[in-house]
């Protein structure tokens, strides 16, 4: 059974046409890169499969269930997680706090609203464990609005595995980050679970040919190849639409 299937997607913003028949596979615990030029539509397919818009047609099944009709919180019960181009942690938070609210959120204690937090030890348990697996400790009692980016990107890793998702979606996790900071990144995700599905979008084609089992690459909307990062690279029509995009 695949981790997560999309068939035949469509969907239009006015004339435009965003995502036109997209159909890919993700097998449990496979990196599945989504390459491809501004515009592609690589963005519009992240929404469409975590219900953040509705294609106009086509489906979606995670695990096996069609989840094109549910709502994202629903679809995020079920085990699909994601992370966004753009940073979206909260400022005011310090970095325990932060993971905290994660970890509560597939727990049954998200549901005691009467109860203080620290009435649930294993929350605290796990939030520090997290921190002490990816070196965030001497990090935890900072206000998330004073970590660099990079090490903000980090922490936004770590809220997404802390909801403990099957399948997780990265949106361009190395987007703005210096060499540095996209080593690091790079080796979070390659420590990731390997029963954990991952799709991500990545701008850096290095990165995502050096983190990928499987490559799909999107051009106007479609599906223009798909392959092993080797087959990506050696595939003439690839080269031709970066080459062309970087060009325009």
């Amino acid at each position: 059974m695949s981790a997560l299937e999309v068939s035949r997607l469509t969907h239009d913003f006015g004339g435009l046409r965003a995502l036109d028949d997209v159909s890919l596979e993700a097998r449990p615990g496979e990196r599945l890169v989504i390459l491809g030029p501004n515009g592609a539509g690589k963005t519009t397919l992240f929404n469409a499969i975590t219900g953040l818009l509705r294609p106009a047609s086509g489906r979606i099944h995670l695990h096996g269930e069609d989840v094109t009709r549910l709502a994202p919180h629903a679809r995020a019960q079920r085990g699909l997680g994601r992370t966004f181009q753009i940073t979206t942690l909260f400022p005011g938070l310090t970095v325990l706090d932060s993971v905290l609210l994660a970890v509560q959120g597939r727990d049954p204690a998200r549901f005691a609203f009467l109860r203080p937090q620290a009435a649930f030890p294993h929350l605290r348990e796990r939030a520090l464990a997290l921190l002490a697996e990816w070196d965030l400790t001497g990090r935890q009692d900072m206000p998330t609005r004073l970590l660099s980016y990079g090490e903000q990107r980090q922490v936004e890793l770590i809220l997404a595995l802390g909801v403990r998702p099957r399948v997780l979606l990265l949106d361009e996790p190395t987007a703005g980050l210096s060499p540095a900071e996209t080593a690091t990144v790079a080796a979070i995700i390659r420590r990731f679970p390997r029963d954990l599905t991952l799709l991500f979008i990545e701008h850096d084609m290095d990165v995502a040919l050096d983190l990928a089992d499987r490559v799909v690459v999107l051009h106007q909307g479609r599906v223009l190849a798909e392959g092993s990062p080797e087959e990506i690279r050696r595939d003439s029509r690839v080269a031709e639409t970066y080459l062309g995009a970087s060009h325009a």
